[in-house]
C-alpha cells in the first residue's frame, strides 16, 4: 500500500472533502475549485487505487471508507460523485458524528436496476468488467462517454474527462473491477433512510446511468434529504454547469 493523495487548498472555515466517480480522480474537480476555494477548506482525494493513491488493490467499500477517516479533518461535507457517491455514503454510515452533511451528485444508493427500481442493468456492468481484461482502455473511454452523453457541451465534456484520466496514473483493472462490482451490488437504500445529518442529492436531467426517476423515488423513500435536478445536465454536472453545481452547493451548506 503506498500513500493515499489528498490535497488540501482554500481559506474558508469549513471543510469539504470530494470524491470522485470510477476510473477517474480528484483533477476532475478542476472547474470547481476557483469557486469553492474562497468559501471552503477543499480536500481533493484520489481514492484508493486511483490516481496517485496506487499500491491498493481491490477493496472493500468499507476498507475504502476507513482509508479516508484516516485522513480526513475531525468533521467536514462529504460529496461524492456517482461511485464516490456511495463512498461518502459509506463514511456517513461507519462515523456519522464526523460528517456535517452528506452531498451526493449524479449518484444513486443502487446503481444497478433491479425490479421497479431504475438503473444500470447488471448486464451492462458485467459487460464492462469483461471488456476490462480484453480492451482496458478503450473499454474505460466508453464509459466515460456514456457520463457526458446528452448534455449540450457533451464531447467537450468527455474530452476533459479523458484528460483527467490519461494526466495521471491509470487504476489496475483488478481495482476497476472492484469499482464496477460496487456498482452492481451495493444497496445502501435502507442503510441512509434515516441519516442523521443534512443530506442533499443532486442529479443531471439527462443523465443516462443515474435515470432522474431515481431523484423522485428518494425523495418518498428519504423525505429527509432533499435533492436539485440540474435541468440541461448529464452524469457530469459539475463539468458542463460548474457555476449552478457550486451555487447549490453554497446554499446547501449557508443554511446550517
Amino acid at each position: 500500500m503506498t500513500a493515499l493523495y489528498w490535497q488540501t487548498l482554500g481559506e474558508g472555515d469549513r471543510d469539504l472533502v470530494l470524491l470522485h466517480g470510477w476510473g477517474l480522480n480528484a483533477e476532475v474537480w478542476s472547474c470547481t475549485l476557483d469557486r469553492l476555494t474562497p468559501h471552503f477548506r477543499v480536500h481533493l482525494v484520489d481514492l484508493p487505487g486511483y490516481g496517485r493513491s496506487q499500491g491498493d488493490g481491490e477493496l472493500s467499500l468499507p476498507q475504502m471508507a476507513d482509508i479516508l477517516l484516516a485522513a480526513a479533518p475531525a468533521c467536514a461535507y462529504w460529496l461524492g460523485w456517482s461511485l464516490g457517491g456511495l463512498v461518502a455514503g459509506q463514511v456517513a454510515l461507519m462515523q456519522p458524528e464526523r460528517v456535517a452533511g452528506l452531498i451526493t451528485v449524479a449518484s444513486s444508493p443502487c446503481f444497478a436496476a433491479q425490479g421497479d427500481w431504475p438503473g444500470i442493468r447488471p448486464d451492462v456492468l458485467s459487460g464492462f468488467q469483461q471488456q476490462l481484461s480484453q480492451d482496458f482502455k478503450r473499454t474505460v473511454e466508453r464509459f466515460l462517454a456514456l457520463q457526458t452523453l446528452g448534455s449540450e457541451s457533451a464531447r467537450q465534456d468527455a474530452r476533459l474527462l479523458k484528460t483527467v484520466v490519461l494526466n495521471q496514473p491509470m487504476p489496475s483493472v483488478a481495482v476497476l473491477n472492484g469499482g464496477l462490482d460496487m456498482l452492481r451490488t451495493v444497496d445502501q437504500r435502507q442503510l441512509l433512510a434515516k441519516p442523521t445529518m443534512p443530506v442533499l442529492r443532486i442529479y443531471g436531467y439527462l443523465d443516462g446511468l443515474v435515470p432522474r426517476k431515481v431523484a423522485t423515488l428518494l425523495d418518498e423513500c428519504w423525505p429527509q434529504s432533499s435533492s436539485v435536478v440540474i435541468p440541461k445536465a448529464a452524469h457530469a454536472p459539475f463539468v458542463s454547469h460548474p457555476e449552478e453545481f457550486t451555487d447549490i452547493i453554497h446554499q446547501f451548506t449557508a443554511s446550517r
